[in-house]
């Protein structure tokens, strides 16, 4: 098909077949993506952190432990702002557990700091026993150790910043709890005298949430805290 040229020929060249087509360029979205920042062992400690500080008092020292986590958050005021814990600290006037305490929170700042999901590090810590035996916290919940509730503050800390999702009982589930508990309560009112916690006396340590909160209903052992039932 021929074409009328109306302008002056100013330079020309020959098209091949086989040449490559140009790249389209990268759309908005593509760009926006390669700005964003992620969390990595390499990136630089910001002058200043947030964070939260959580305390510690087991009946295994006379005084108090105090966990700081701080965070760092990427991508402030973007669509892919994220809070992320990037250190963590332990002090005390404890100076008994001072070695194992420095090392243990300068491994956990380094897999803090190295990114990706570090929430196996709940169920890692939560898993150490101590041989002399746990104790009950208040609430009537068992820690097997100190190291467990190290790991129970973590825990606590990621759920408030969104890294843990609460599982909790649903509509129904919290129905039915809230139907036994108030059953079991009338049937012992006149003879309870004291409650272990916000759970009644002489409740059993659940295997689920391990809080003592499990109790005889119906021929099946029932957990008030979170439900569980040998029954199903």
């Amino acid at each position: 098909m021929a074409k009328k040229i109306d302008q002056k020929i100013v330079d020309y060249d020959v098209v091949k077949k086989d040449a490559p087509e140009q790249a389209a360029p990268a759309p908005a979205a593509q760009k926006d993506e390669d700005k964003v920042v992620h969390l990595h062992e390499k990136l630089e400690r910001p002058e200043m952190l947030v964070g939260s500080t959580y305390k510690i008092k087991t009946p295994l020292s006379e005084h108090a432990l105090y966990v700081t986590i701080n965070d760092i958050i990427l991508n402030s005021g973007t669509q892919h702002e994220l809070r992320r814990p990037f250190e963590i600290f332990i002090n005390s006037k404890n100076m008994d557990h001072f070695q194992w305490i420095v090392a243990l929170t300068r491994i956990i700042s380094a897999v803090f700091r190295k990114g990706g999901d570090v929430t196996f590090l709940v169920e890692e810590l939560r898993s150490v026993f101590d041989p002399r035996g746990g104790y009950f916290k208040r609430g009537g919940k068992y820690m097997p150790s100190l190291v467990a509730e190290i790991g129970d503050a973590i825990e606590c800390h990621l759920r408030m910043i969104g890294m843990l999702k609460d599982d909790g009982l649903d509509e129904h589930q919290k129905k039915l709890v809230a139907e036994k508990r108030a059953q079991y309560e009338s049937v012992v009112a006149s003879t309870r005298t004291e409650e272990t916690g916000d759970f009644p006396e002489g409740a059993q340590l659940c295997a689920k949430c391990h809080t003592r909160a499990a109790i005889q209903m119906d021929g099946c052992l029932t957990c008030l805290n979170c439900g569980e039932s040998k029954c199903g």
